[in-house]
């Protein structure tokens, strides 16, 4: 994995940290294919409960495409040019929503384009006050991508939605957490420690039943009441026969504070 992506797995917490601060943490091919690679590895390993991304530096979480590498393929007739979609932000927005583990973002600065993409296949947004956001795609002349088209009407809406994609402009963190793209709005100073803090207690929480949350969330989005309802009970089934379910029963008879195990 490339030193432009950090990650590592502490208590069942994996920790992915985009570092290019140089660069605004913009998304060459070699960060790309690093982060894909880290998103990947915390779907599928066992240990990992919760996630947090997060970036380096204080200017930006993510600015998404590098432009300036983009300009040089663009020049070279490259196939890679628009294959980057579906070799690097498609893999890396389905493993972040569909891995039945919670993914917290910790965005530290401007989130732009792919990178707004990326925060918001997040299950839950903590943002420093400084943070901002823009679809930015319409302004290259490109249409949506990493997700955003399919992500960001369900938290705005569909008429916000398009006003975002088609008009494309900064928005602060204020006017993002009014807007429920931001979950959880701290001072700058304070993000690391509270996402952190945010991801560390989903770590430490029901993993069986946070997975079926995020899977009964996103399948009655797209389906009718009553399939939904079906859905809730297939996954109501799979949580009540988790060791954490029992482990929370048990610590609620004895007014004990539970300790899960993940399982």
């Amino acid at each position: 994995m490339a030193d432009t992506v950090l990650y590592e797995v502490h208590d069942g917490l994996a920790t992915i940290t985009l570092n290019r601060p140089e660069a605004m943490n913009a998304l060459n091919i070699a960060t790309k294919v690093a982060l894909r690679e880290a998103v990947e590895s915390a779907a599928s390993d066992d240990a990992v409960r919760a996630v947090l991304l997060t970036a380096a530096g204080e200017r930006a979480f993510c600015v998404g495409q590098d432009l300036k590498e983009h300009i040089g393929l663009l020049a070279e007739g490259s196939t890679e040019v628009m294959s980057t979609v579906r070799e690097h932000y498609n893999p890396v927005v389905r493993a972040l929503t569909e891995m039945p583990k919670p993914v917290v973002a910790g965005v530290n600065g401007v989130a732009a384009g792919a990178g707004f993409g990326i925060a918001l296949a997040a299950d839950y947004r903590v943002a420093a006050d400084t943070a901002a956001f823009n679809t930015s795609f319409a302004g290259v002349a490109l249409t949506a991508d990493s997700g955003i088209s399919w992500t960001l009407p369900r938290v705005v809406g569909p008429g916000r939605a398009a006003d975002l994609l088609l008009f494309p402009r900064t928005m602060s963190a204020r006017d993002a957490h009014d807007l429920g793209i931001v979950n959880r709005l701290v001072p700058s100073t304070e993000l690391p420690a509270e996402a952190e803090k945010v991801a560390r207690a989903l770590a430490e929480g029901p993993t069986v039943a946070y997975g079926a949350i995020k899977e009964s969330l996103a399948y009655a989005l797209s389906h009718s009441l009553a399939q939904t309802l079906e859905k809730e009970d297939e996954l109501q089934t799979l949580a009540g026969a988790s060791e954490d379910h029992a482990i929370a029963v048990r610590a609620f008879v004895n007014k004990e504070t539970p300790k899960y195990l993940g399982r």
